[in-house]
């Protein structure tokens, strides 16, 4: 099992405020894995003895969530494509807390989605979040004056280490922070009309291949890159990905340019909340120690979905969006699930391509797979808790959570070898995996992973060598430390 977060010393008197800044941050607003990274990094920095603040939109679901808020100060204007919009800042109503969330009121974001909506993105994105950006470095010398690190995550948010240096750049109390990027997802860059540098108030000399300027079009990241001080990502074998024409998603040159300005660094999970021993949304609890408990999940999870309960069968599970980057092509090339000599419980909602085709494999064989297609954070965790074999077969995955999740439950991953999954997986130990996008790799890889299910002390091994590694931020805190202290460095 993981081990357990303890609030640390203040370590970090070289170091003042961290700013993240971010689309999403759970538990307020959460479309996948990025506001639970952002999260955990800001909690156990903080912890840990950094001041930190976060800030976020205020999204439509904020304000429903009914999250009490209080304003910090008057509204004000910022200026973006030609004219002035008027933003306001709140915060969590209440005593002062470390984390400080704040949250940046525009008319923009007082819509249904985060990014967009059922008819795809808002085309507006551009101006939504450079209004953001804009907001959000504006109220630092009031509301922040012992900032000293800008910590900006994905294409959303990298315009605000653009605007650091071109609109607010001269003034000292910019000027000497530090700015930070990290890719958590490379496959979405913020690609606009050319049009879109304006409206986001940003200079027609911008509009370059060095910053820019992406064949013909803006890209957001790219210029987000080019203006950071430092720029990470969430796993080590990602940040190598990156730099090849394969993994950079069109930015490899860019990504190369940083050479050791471009810092891979392994997201932790949350170990409190994934802790088999105190999960309350589980049926049972269980530690490494004693697993029996474990049997009951699994009977519970195929009996909650029609699932025959045989404790034999190996039961994999596999919690995801339904999209083409979690290798579902894969899964349902030759009815791979329904050969697999196991059953199979698939979680999430996705394109309704891959919906309709899973729903009908489990109408064709209901004693084998179950295909619920909902999601929620209680049966994420009885999901996981009751099978015995993840699936992760993606087709990228900068970092991925939920094998380390996973491992932590005695749930042993199938994963392909990429990114954070090939950091994290250790095959014939803590896992299983396979190399090529291939549905014939990814099928020898359940039938190891089957075989050593049936061969008992094997099994048992792996089951306890996984619930035994420390995937908390521990390590990763001291990583981001080295990195903000680089990107002050080159400020100084």
């Amino acid at each position: 099992m993981g081990t357990a977060i303890q609030p640390a010393a203040d370590r970090s008197a070289d170091l003042g405020r961290v700013v993240h800044l971010t689309a999403e941050y759970w538990p307020y607003v959460r479309t996948g894995g990025l506001g639970e990274a952002v999260r955990g990094l800001a909690e156990y920095q903080a912890r840990a003895g950094i001041p930190v603040t976060v800030v976020l939109p205020l999204h439509r679901a904020v304000v429903h969530s009914g999250t009490p808020l209080e304003p910090m100060g008057d509204a004000f204007e910022v200026r973006t494509r030609g004219h002035r919009d008027n933003v306001r800042v709140h915060r969590v109503a209440g005593p002062s807390t470390n984390p400080e969330v704040w949250f940046v009121e525009h008319q923009s974001f007082d819509r249904p989605g985060v990014y967009g909506d059922t008819t795809g993105d808002y085309p507006d994105n551009h101006w939504r979040f450079s209004c953001f950006a804009h907001a959000a470095l504006a109220g630092l010398p009031r509301h922040a004056p012992d900032a000293a690190v800008v910590h900006a995550h994905d294409w959303h948010t990298a315009v605000a280490n653009v605007l650091l240096r071109e609109t607010f750049g001269g003034d000292a109390f910019y000027d000497r922070l530090g700015a930070v990027l990290t890719v958590h997802n490379p496959a979405f860059q913020g690609h606009f009309e050319p049009k879109a540098l304006a409206e986001a108030g940003l200079p027609a000399h911008l509009f370059d291949w060095r910053f820019f300027e992406w064949y013909g079009h803006v890209n957001f990241m790219k210029g987000g890159i080019a203006y950071s001080d430092m720029v990470t990502t969430v796993s080590p074998t990602h940040a190598w990905e990156l730099t090849t024409p394969d993994g950079g998603f069109g930015l490899h040159d860019h990504f190369s340019w940083l050479g050791d300005r471009l810092v891979g660094i392994l997201n932790g999970i949350d170990v409190r909340r994934w802790d088999p021993v105190t999960d309350p949304d589980i049926t049972a609890r269980y530690s490494a120690s004693d697993r029996e408990p474990k049997t009951r999940c699994k009977r519970a999870l195929q009996r909650q979905f029609g699932l025959p309960q045989r404790k034999r069968t190996p039961l994999m599970v596999m919690s995801a969006r339904l999209v083409q980057q979690k290798g579902l092509d894969l899964l349902l090339d030759g009815d791979l699930l329904a050969r697999a000599g196991a059953q199979a419980v698939i979680l999430g909602r996705g394109q309704p391509s891959y919906e309709e085709q899973l729903a009908a494999l489990a109408r064709k064989a209901p004693t084998l797979l179950a295909v619920p297609l909902d999601f929620s954070e209680r049966l994420e965790h009885r999901l996981i808790a009751g099978g015995d074999l993840l699936l992760m077969p993606s087709q990228f995955e900068p970092c991925g959570l939920t094998q380390m999740r996973a491992q932590l439950y005695g749930t042993l991953p199938i994963v392909r070898r990429v990114g954070g999954l090939a950091d994290t997986v250790q095959d014939g130990a803590t896992g299983f995996t396979f190399d090529a996008f291939d549905a014939v790799e990814l099928a020898d890889a359940i039938d190891r992973a089957i075989e050593t299910f049936h061969d008992r002390p094997a099994w048992d091994q792996m089951v306890s060598d996984a619930m035994g590694l420390d995937h908390s931020w521990t390590k990763a805190e001291l990583q981001y430390r080295d990195v903000y202290r680089r990107a002050l460095a080159a400020r100084g």
